[in-house]
């Protein structure tokens, strides 16, 4: 595809490699453990002519095709019975074009993992413009099921997308970029491929605008919730990004504000490490950071959880435990060691998109809730923000948003809590993570979004219904062909 400035070829030293995906025999499975199958055949391509070939000869088979990059979906957006393809040979950076306005673009091996990018553009002096919490996905996979970070003045990772190679049914490559005229097929391409479920064919390679390397300054802080949503436009709008924490069964959260980092700030930093303090905090200051990294995240985080499952009625007592354990902290850190969180605590998830203004009413509504029900959730609730954006099947499609993620411990029950969540938020006017639990469908999301639209260049690209699966037949409709 056609960038503008100067292009850069990425020397093979740049290049990520991924590990070789798991045994043939076993099953595929979700991270969080809500799908597994057994497709009828996988493939790992070793490039893209392979890809292409691979492509054309299960459609000639009548075999559906699908990708998953590391399985971090909680839907069956990647579960086949045909084709089941890993995208981990197609790894790695193949172009930089820097751009006049200090921004690059950068075309990048759709197979590639998030972690494995910010270590390649870090190499370059590079940074992508915002992040979610979660960097194991692969690229593909990410934009494909709209992943996003926050910032009430940034969008999701597909509008950081410029351009797309997409390998179509017949084994072809066709590019497409948002350079195209609107409404000319390949602007089309372009608005499917970079947020569609892989509905538009197999994505071979991602140019994203980037930019230059960026320091944020992160604070961490608790915070009544009461305070949060009473001051919650100057909270969100006055930080570059924003989030928070919320504990149920409680009115306390955790507040966590990122903003571009001065020079002297910076230097402090380094500073401080030349001292031996090893970051912008104090050493008693060291220690409740980690107690409060542990809680939200990981090891103590993980015996909450079983304490939760073995005993439902603690979870009050634990919530309330955890909420008061936490502490303030601020440090200074390159932009992807800031938005991203280790997760290795297992769970499920449902998140949707609202609109900002109606935030309120649906935490009351969800308190509510789980207040009569007793209802045992030892994970907070976590709240985003996004900018309103244009991209056909984005979540914050025309409207500033505001992401409520519901959470459950993989082990213990989430029916009834997601059920009752998932009622309040439709309500309100919520549209569902493409990447998270939910149960709507094409009928009712088309409410929200140009599913005719979708249709219609599904049918273009793929008359032959080689990209669909359940998933895609339940949210987007069911494929022509």
């Amino acid at each position: 595809m056609a960038v503008r400035g100067r292009v850069c070829r990425v020397t093979p030293s740049t290049v990520a490699r991924t590990p070789a995906p798991a045994t043939p025999d076993a099953p595929l499975r979700t991270w969080g453990g809500t799908h597994s199958w057994q497709p009828a055949r996988r493939v790992a391509p070793r490039d893209e002519g392979e890809l292409g070939v691979v492509v054309a000869d299960a459609a000639a088979e009548g075999l559906t095709v699908r990708a998953m990059g590391a399985g971090h979906s909680f839907t069956g957006a990647a579960v086949t019975d045909g084709v089941h393809l890993s995208l981990d040979h197609l790894s790695g950076i193949e172009a930089v074009a820097p751009q006049p306005d200090g921004s690059s673009l950068v075309t990048v091996r759709a197979g590639t993992r998030l972690h494995d990018l910010n270590r390649l553009l870090a190499a370059l002096g590079l940074a992508m413009r915002n992040l979610g919490d979660i960097d194991r996905q692969s690229v593909a996979g990410a934009i494909s099921t709209g992943t996003h970070g926050t910032g009430a003045r940034l969008g999701g990772l597909p509008t950081q997308v410029r351009g797309v190679r997409v390998v179509a049914a017949d084994g072809a490559v066709r590019s497409a970029s948002d350079a195209a005229a609107p409404g000319s097929p390949d602007r089309e391409l372009f608005e499917l491929a970079r947020l569609g479920l892989g509905a538009a064919g197999v994505l071979s390679a991602v140019t994203l605008e980037v930019v230059p390397a960026f320091w944020l300054r992160a604070q961490e802080e608790p915070w009544p919730l009461d305070r949060v949503l009473e001051e919650l436009d100057e909270y969100v709008d006055g930080n570059d990004h924003a989030e928070f924490y919320w504990f149920p069964g409680t009115r306390r959260a955790l507040t966590k504000r990122n903003n571009r980092a001065t020079v002297d700030e910076i230097e402090a930093w380094a500073a401080a490490r030349a001292g031996g303090l090893g970051a912008v905090r104090t050493a008693g200051a060291r220690a409740r950071a980690l107690l409060d990294e542990e809680v939200l995240s990981n090891g103590a985080f993980e015996v909450v959880n079983r304490l939760a499952f073995a005993a439902p009625g603690l979870v009050p007592r634990l919530n309330a435990v955890s909420a008061r354990a936490l502490g303030a902290k601020t440090y200074v850190a390159p932009s992807a060691d800031v938005f991203v969180t280790r997760r290795r605590v297992r769970f499920v998830e449902m998140e949707y998109a609202l609109p900002r203004a109606a935030l309120r009413g649906v935490l009351d509504e969800l308190d509510a809730w789980l207040r009569a029900s007793g209802e045992p959730v030892p994970f907070p609730v976590e709240v985003r923000f996004a900018a309103a954006d244009d991209v056909w099947l984005s979540t914050a499609r025309g409207r500033e948003t505001a992401y409520v993620a519901v959470h459950q411990y993989a082990p213990m029950p989430h029916q009834r809590y997601f059920s009752a969540a998932e009622q309040i938020f439709v309500a309100a006017g919520g549209r569902p993570h493409w990447g998270k639990m939910h149960t709507r469908t094409a009928e009712g999301l088309a409410a929200h979004y140009p599913l005719d639209d979708v249709a219609r260049v599904r049918a273009d690209v793929d008359p032959g219904s080689v990209f669909r699966n359940a998933y895609t037949d339940t949210v987007l409709g069911v494929a022509a062909g």
